[in-house]
């Protein structure tokens, strides 16, 4: 079927991108779901951060390639041999499918499966090749998901079945930003009760993180960023203090924090985090800086004052246990994720909406491939 969808032909190009387009709207043919798979109307997608590396080249991916990993839709045909979901079905996307068989999975975490991150990694399906094309030739997927485009193929271990009561530009943020972000506090850093806690970078997933703390009933928590409306929202979701990085954290608490998260995705950000860390406590890292930029702390440190720095991919999570969880906080009130949503736009503006990005002063914003 035909589908127009955000093609990425090469990356780097100029800012700003609403000048330069390197986001190109183009007509795609999408073969039929293979087995396993179906086939989603993309309702929502969301405008992440790691949508932007690709495009201004911070992280690799095989190009040309259909962008976007975070979205919300509507199942509306399967293929062979699908199990757990039917048409008409409300879904969420995961960026990283889990293959349920390698080590990681049968481990009990199925963030890390291997098999998953590898056709990832290709530009594949977790089954194998791309179901896009573009005059004839294929194009590669984005993380299994590709969701700027108004139909998608996905593998169902890619999709998670939501509540049809959800809105779905709320529903799109479950499966990246939310996962991502909570799942650093809970699964990662096994935040508890009282313990002090920091977030460094206060982006969908830095924000999402803090509701994380504030379900966690951490304290006190802090919220660092240098732009202030991001501080002032921060402070009305439940931080105890927002600081600018020019301030320091020990000023105020001078122990440091148990818990230092760092979702700004900069190398001297972690530093920082890592440095606002109490002794015995743990600094998770969700960012993706560039992989030239190089960590230089104290080796010391690390024994001294016993100290762990702990990466996390989707939040460590099991997104099959986990977003159903968010669901009941969403429904209890204590998830509320329509304040992260800056914006919606038309799949038209997505240019506009990375230079938005790319300015920092935005937390999440959602694009609809229909309008």
């Amino acid at each position: 079927m035909k589908s127009l969808a955000v093609l990425i032909r090469e990356s780097g190009a100029p800012l700003p991108y609403a000048i330069s387009r390197p986001l190109e709207i183009v007509e795609i043919d999408l073969a039929p779901p293979a087995p396993g798979e179906v086939l989603v109307r993309i309702e929502a997608a969301g405008i992440c951060h790691s949508d932007l590396s690709v495009l201004n080249g911070t992280r690799q991916r095989p190009l040309p390639i259909i962008g976007g990993h975070e979205s919300a839709g509507v199942v509306i045909d399967l293929g062979a041999d699908v199990r757990n979901l039917k048409i008409g079905d409300h879904v969420t996307s995961v960026f990283l499918p889990s293959c349920g068989l390698c080590h990681e999975c049968t481990s009990g975490i199925p963030a890390y499966c291997s098999v998953g991150a590898a056709s990832n990694a290709r530009g594949e399906m977790i089954g194998g090749g791309s179901r896009i094309s573009l005059d004839g030739k294929p194009v590669n997927h984005y993380n299994g998901v590709s969701c700027y485009s108004q139909y998608a193929v996905l593998d169902e271990r890619s999709l998670i079945k939501i509540p049809d009561d959800i809105p779905l530009d709320v529903a799109a943020l479950f499966g990246c930003a939310l996962l991502t972000g909570i799942g650093a506090v809970r699964n990662s850093a096994k935040a508890q009760p009282g313990q002090s806690l920091g977030v460094w970078g206060l982006g969908g997933v830095g924000l999402s993180a803090l509701l994380g703390a504030v379900i966690a009933k951490a304290s006190p928590i802090f919220a660092i960023d240098p732009v202030a409306s991001k501080r002032d929202l921060a402070l009305s979701l439940g931080a105890d203090y927002a600081l600018d990085p020019s301030e320091n954290l020990r000023d105020h608490l001078p122990a440091g924090v148990a818990v230092a998260v760092e979702a700004a995705g900069r190398a001297d950000t972690l530093k920082a985090a890592y440095e606002a860390t109490a002794r015995g406590g743990i600094t998770v890292t969700v960012g993706l800086p560039r992989a030239e930029e190089m960590l230089s702390i104290s080796a010391l440190s690390l024994v001294a004052e016993m100290k762990t720095i702990k990466g996390s991919y989707l939040g460590s999570a099991n997104p099959r246990v986990d977003i159903p969880e968010f669901v009941d906080f969403w429904r209890a009130g204590n998830l509320p994720v329509e304040r992260l949503l800056t914006s919606t736009s038309p799949m038209s503006q997505v240019n506009e909406t990375m230079d938005a990005l790319q300015g920092a002063q935005v937390v999440r914003q959602v694009i609809h491939p229909h309008e």
